[in-house]
């Protein structure tokens, strides 16, 4: 009888440890699904706050409507372009101008008809991939860059030969034709030019030092475009830690003499100013600067000079002591380490040295003058 109660109450333990285990072993299930579907949740937020939305095209269902004249690329994509100054058939001189970050090809060259026509010059700017409105371009690389102005200037029968002017970010593309189509140049002017501190040519203390100069806030995100470029959608749009200041409208990055043309401009309306971002700020912006600030296949120090015999043409920097968005130390040393390059440094200017008239119209009589 005793042994009987025993092994019922044995078997009755058994059930209760039995059913313990299942309990816990239920809990342990429910803990590593809630687990997994907590990371999940991260993992789709991240996902979504670094992928970047599609663009919104130029012609496409429900994009801006096209109101430029394009040119179609061998790979499908358009860039939209303008003209001025002497008509291209009867021009001597044929310029193709780069603009610069956050900008357009309807961006005011203040230099003068009279002078155009004296000079002969023809004028050909361009919405550089993803502004205004020419399409994006997913590859968009330094490289991408020189042949979209050789194959833009050779639809428009430019000519076998051309000048290329870039300003501040949109001289890459003019270190980029200096490399890659070389053949094509009758002259290249770089003003106020972009430079990457990781281009191994600077000496390292140097670089720093230039860095240092900028503002914390564009300190990291030029290291977010360097260093972790799919994270630079997010970085950008998150609203904890100040991105670009340029965005921003800081006044701090701008020296006097830009305060000044800032004022001067803004009693006139920018001309094509609000389709600069329409595409999407990630596909002109974002790409711009992950193009710019990202490894190089080459820097200045690899080139050579693309016009050996006088009077062939000749490269140009021209650049503002008082730049505060491009250091002045950096691309005074390129010239000193590459002869080949005219230097100009304007004592009294800043960022924005192109819109100075005087400055302005300085750049193309020496540009086409040599």
């Amino acid at each position: 009888m005793a042994g009987n109660q025993t092994r019922k109450i044995s078997a009755a333990s058994a059930r209760a440890h039995t059913r313990s285990k299942q309990k816990r072993g239920n809990s342990f299930t429910m803990i590593v699904q809630i687990a997994v579907g907590v990371l999940v949740g991260i993992f789709g937020f991240v996902y979504l706050a670094v992928r970047a939305p599609s663009p919104r095209m130029c012609g496409s269902p429900g994009g801006p409507p096209v109101t430029s004249p394009r040119v179609k690329l061998g790979d499908g994509r358009h860039l939209s372009y303008k003209e001025r100054g002497v008509a291209k058939d009867e021009a001597k001189h044929k310029v193709i101008v780069s603009h610069g970050f956050d900008d357009s090809k309807d961006f005011n060259l203040p230099i003068s008809e009279e002078l155009l026509k004296e000079l002969q010059i023809y004028i050909l700017s361009y919405d550089r991939a993803g502004y205004g409105e020419s399409d994006p371009n997913p590859s968009r690389s330094v490289k991408s860059e020189a042949f979209d102005i050789q194959e833009l200037a050779d639809i428009l029968q430019v000519g076998q030969k051309f000048y290329v002017i870039g300003i501040s970010v949109g001289a890459y593309s003019g270190w980029s034709c200096l490399k890659y189509i070389p053949h094509r140049l009758s002259g290249v002017a770089l003003v106020v030019p972009f430079v990457n501190y990781w281009w191994p040519c600077f000496p390292l203390k140097l670089s720093k030092e230039a860095f240092n100069k900028l503002l914390v806030q564009d300190q990291w995100t030029i290291r977010v475009a360097h260093y972790a470029p799919w994270l630079l959608h997010w970085w950008m749009t998150q609203k904890w830690f100040p991105s670009m200041s340029a965005m921003e409208g800081k006044i701090e990055i701008f020296s006097p003499s830009d305060i000044n043309i800032i004022k001067r401009m803004s009693g006139t309306p920018m001309e094509g100013q609000e389709k600069v971002r329409q595409q999407g700020e990630h596909e002109c912006l974002h790409r711009d600067m992950m193009a710019a600030y990202g490894k190089w296949e080459f820097h200045p120090m690899d080139l050579s000079n693309p016009f050996p015999n006088d009077n062939e043409g000749s490269v140009h920097i021209w650049q503002g002591y008082e730049d505060k968005a491009i250091p002045f130390e950096l691309n005074r040393y390129l010239s000193e380490q590459l002869p080949w390059i005219q230097y100009h440094e304007v004592q009294d200017a800043g960022h924005l040295l192109i819109y100075n008239a005087t400055y302005c119209e300085s750049i193309f009589k020496a540009l086409v003058s040599s």
